[in-house]
């Protein structure tokens, strides 16, 4: 009989297991689970050695799954950038790129953020203008609140080649004065060239990595996917796991095309990037691809056209216009990854979008055969009635992000740019849930999310309110879910996402030990304060890796 090396007793535990959904204690072996059930029974298996932990009635529950996160990209802002919050004025954010540049050598890129929409119109017609009365030394680049968006200094764009004679770049906007002139506002694949002016030291990389993963095991999470991975990601992430600094398991989605970046990378060197970079905790065989944008900056490809009062040129409407790959690409693309065992995550925004994805997975069913592979579409937040169904019919996942669909600092311009009404159609999980959709969770950190806190996201889920009271009200209550229907977003369904669903996501024996320990059980707390839920411990593989 194998000894438990660990057993955990005396708790509330939610397994997340049909078979046994309620449970008193785990013996760990190996950083397996070797037994769940009553305290009785599973102390019974103590021998010699054996750690045991009382638990005095505290709730345990698995570890949670982030099945979108950037979670390098969130860390080196937190860590290097110029970062004000989402809520900072345009005068906060201006004073606090001031304050870098003067503690910079010239030349030496700021890069910062976020500023939102609503703050356009106080930029006047020649925003670089603004960040140029800072410094014309120093190339500035601050992202919006989406990360889709750039406001760069004259330095910037003339460094990323941005000039008059710039001809407009397919899938991008170069915003331009009167005459012509870039006025320093970049959208999608215009704002690639600046981009590459931000790219990341590989020592800072390390740093971030060591960051995120304390960051991401002291909220609970012992599972995420990376959603788009470059090879500088990846070796990051493969170097944390050979110095077993990553305390959790990961897929990353590799990059086969996106608006940061003006190449697509070939099939070959995708498998080439899968079979360097995998490792026993990290997963590589899955793709990236962008469909759209963000409506922030009508670059999310909608069925019908936004509102003309913002701007937008009602009587040119394209649905596919805004489509940052062409259907037929598209389809082609999904059919040669899915026969090449990836599996796609496919980032889209707009009811249209999301048709092609879905008409993209289809295609690669018809041509593949049924693969086993679950691909995704991401953010689902416009989903079109004759689509719903669609997403159980092709075995494809949903991936939700609750942090976008509650009232947030983007909320405003969304209203202004899309109506009330077909704000109303927005991040339907209920109707999706009743389609009999998987769905997954994701915050999408740190990309028009301030943090990666699970807890406020779950908060949403069922309370379509956002636990932060800067922001008042809520966002379609109708389409609020219950937090014994959200749970499965969080475990379950995420660790299917990664491919694990054997592995981890439940506790069950054989699994790996991946649980959290919190002070009371969740279904005891008011749905609007699960978003303060305090973590005590985190364990994965049986290991202790974060306690308060």
């Amino acid at each position: 009989m194998l000894i438990p090396d660990d057993i955990w007793y005396g708790a509330d535990i939610l397994t997340m297991d049909a078979a046994r959904p309620k449970a008193e204690a785990i013996a760990v072996k190996d950083g397996r689970i070797l037994a769940v059930g009553r305290d009785a029974d599973v102390l019974n298996l103590a021998g010699l050695g054996t750690k045991l932990n009382n638990m005095h009635g505290c709730f345990m529950m698995p570890g949670l799954v982030e099945s979108h996160t950037h979670a390098l990209w969130g860390a080196c802002r937190d860590l290097f950038d110029v970062y004000v919050g989402y809520q900072a004025t345009l005068n906060q954010l201006l004073e606090a790129v001031a304050t870098r540049a003067k503690q910079l050598p010239a030349g030496d890129v700021i890069n910062g953020g976020p500023w939102r929409h609503e703050m356009r119109e106080m930029m006047g017609p020649e925003p670089h203008k603004v960040l140029d009365a800072i410094s014309t030394q120093h190339p500035i680049v601050l992202n919006d609140t989406s990360q889709h968006i750039l406001w760069c200094n004259s330095k910037a764009l003339e460094m990323g080649g941005i000039f008059k004679d710039t001809r407009d770049i397919p899938g991008g906007v170069i915003e331009r004065t009167a005459s012509g002139e870039p006025n320093g506002i970049l959208a999608e694949t215009a704002g690639t060239s600046v981009r590459k002016l931000t790219a990341r030291r590989s020592d800072q990389m390390s740093q971030a990595a060591k960051s995120f993963v304390q960051y991401f095991n002291s909220m609970g999470i012992t599972a995420f996917k990376e959603p788009m991975a470059y090879e500088e990601d990846l070796r990051a992430y493969y170097d944390a796991d050979q110095a077993g600094e990553l305390t959790l398991h990961m897929a990353a989605h590799l990059v086969r095309q996106s608006p940061m970046t003006d190449a697509v990378v070939p099939y070959d060197q995708l498998e080439t990037l899968r079979d360097t970079y995998k490792s026993t905790n990290i997963r590589t065989s899955f793709a990236k691809l962008f469909i759209d944008g963000v409506a922030l900056g009508h670059t999310a490809s909608f069925i019908e056209p936004y509102l003309a009062s913002s701007g937008y040129d009602v009587g040119s409407h394209d649905p596919d216009a805004t489509l940052l790959m062409a259907p037929d690409v598209l389809n082609e693309t999904v059919i040669e990854l899915d026969a090449r065992g990836f599996t796609v995550k496919m980032h889209a925004v707009g009811d249209n979008a999301i048709r092609k994805a879905l008409d993209a997975i289809q295609a690669a069913r018809t041509v593949n055969g049924e693969s086993g592979l679950r691909h995704e579409t991401a953010h689902n937040s416009f989903v079109s009635d004759a689509d719903l169904g669609r997403f159980k019919s092709l075995n494809t996942i949903a991936e939700m992000s609750p942090k976008m669909w509650f009232p947030n600092a983007a909320t405003p311009v969304q209203l202004g740019v899309l109506g009330e009404e077909r704000l109303r159609t927005a991040h339907r999980i209920q109707d999706l849930l009743k389609a009999g959709a998987e769905m997954t969770y994701a915050s999408d950190w740190p990309a028009s999310a301030p943090d990666a806190n699970p807890w406020t996201g779950l908060s949403g889920m069922i309370t379509r309110k956002n636990s932060d009271p800067a922001y008042e009200g809520d966002l379609n209550p109708e389409q609020a879910i219950t937090l014994a229907e959200a749970l499965p977003l969080f475990t379950i369904n995420g660790a299917r996402s990664l491919n694990m669903e054997a592995e981890t996501g439940s506790l069950v024996i054989g699994k790996w030990a991946d649980f959290i320990v919190l002070e009371n059980p969740l279904e005891q707390s008011k749905a609007a304060t699960i978003g303060t839920t305090n973590v005590k411990l985190t364990v994965w593989k049986g290991k202790v890796v974060f306690t308060q």
